[in-house]
């Protein structure tokens, strides 16, 4: 299993809309960076990502997991780019904000604080669990 950051931003697709569609799941798409849709490329179901809500509030808000791996995405009319889809696991009793991530020299490393800008992110198995017991999870 490989682990993951989605961001995205609350007022377009939030953690409570994300856990609104159930175990069906939602797709991830809109992605139209190319480093961040070949990251998407790359995910396996039962992979698990961390939703980070971005922009508004600049955190890692809640879990979830990839049930379909890479399809076209719908959404792209160029044909070039992919979606996944992922279902909800968990919202985050306390969220992770950016800022306390920034703060930890064993984080500096992550994409999330080096290319900010980055969607569609891997976290390594280290860091994940760093993370996770930051947010207490």
């Amino acid at each position: 299993m490989k682990y993951w950051l989605l961001k995205s931003e609350p007022d377009v697709w939030s953690i409570d809309q994300q856990k609104k569609v159930g175990s069906k799941g939602a797709p991830w798409d809109g992605v139209r960076n190319y480093q961040a849709a070949n990251n998407l490329r790359s995910m396996r179901k039962g992979d698990q990502c961390f939703f980070y809500h971005s922009n508004i509030g600049k955190q890692i808000v809640g879990v979830v997991e990839v049930i379909n791996e890479a399809f076209l995405d719908r959404t792209d009319k160029t044909g070039r780019f992919v979606a996944v889809t992922v279902k909800f696991l968990r919202k985050l009793d306390k969220p992770l904000s950016l800022e306390e991530i920034k703060k930890n020299k064993e984080l500096r490393h992550l994409s999330l604080v080096k290319q900010s800008r980055l969607s569609v992110m891997p976290i390594d198995s280290k860091s994940w669990k760093i993370l996770n017991k930051m947010s207490k999870i």
